[in-house]
């Protein structure tokens, strides 16, 4: 893989990450905003450490708190991962659940709470959680369906960003392997709609194979 070659993939997946925290980080700034909340964030489960960690942070924390990690079965947002269920609190100190410790450590504490898993392909991503929501605004299933549509947009550009960090892994341990798929992509870049009808049968029923494969 030419250097060249090898910077431009580099190139186009960092600025794919790039684009999905900043999606992510508007996610929790409209989130905050449409509640009136105090602070709003989304949590990555990396399952590999099986932890959740800040991706993007609205409010209160939004200065030092992405990239902290904290036990994925831990608090409010573990049991929401964990069981995959929303919750609305508004009274945090009452419900055994809430680890006041773990709120310390991220230097606020909240007095209630909205928590929503992040689903994609029937899978746990993270969790979205709104903080302290002005009381001038009376909960309703109206909001708890607007959360989440702010959870299904938020799950997709998780799933996204992690697609985007796998590619880079990849990228850098395959070497020259990783040379031959950009040049494939960008061969087929080139090609008219008439040519590249077939070359993308050709790729889906590879797909296809190798999925089988994967399978047995």
């Amino acid at each position: 893989m030419t250097e060249n070659l090898q910077a431009a993939v580099s190139a186009g997946v960092m600025s794919a990450e790039a684009e999905h925290r900043a999606l992510l980080q508007s996610i929790v700034e409209v989130a905050r905003s449409i509640f009136s909340a105090k602070a709003s964030s989304i949590f990555l489960h990396d399952e590999e450490a099986d932890e959740l960690v800040f991706e993007a942070v609205a409010g209160e924390g939004s200065d030092n708190l992405v990239g902290m990690r904290f036990p994925s079965s831990k608090g409010i947002a573990g049991w929401t991962l964990v069981t995959r269920q929303p919750l609305v609190i508004e009274d945090l100190k009452q419900d055994p659940r809430f680890s006041r410790e773990q709120a310390e450590s991220t230097g606020y504490v909240p007095e209630a709470m909205m928590s929503v898993p992040l689903l994609h392909d029937e899978r746990a991503l993270g969790v979205l959680q709104v903080l302290d929501r002005s009381l001038e605004v009376e909960f309703s299933l109206s909001q708890m369906e607007l959360l989440g549509l702010f959870a299904n947009q938020a799950a997709i550009a998780l799933d996204l960003l992690q697609r985007a960090r796998h590619a880079r892994a990849v990228l850098a341990e395959s070497g020259s392997d990783a040379g031959v798929i950009a040049r494939v992509a960008s061969a087929i870049e080139d090609l008219d709609e008439e040519q590249r009808e077939p070359v993308l049968r050709l790729l889906a029923a590879l797909d296809d194979v190798l999925r089988a494969d994967v399978s047995f």
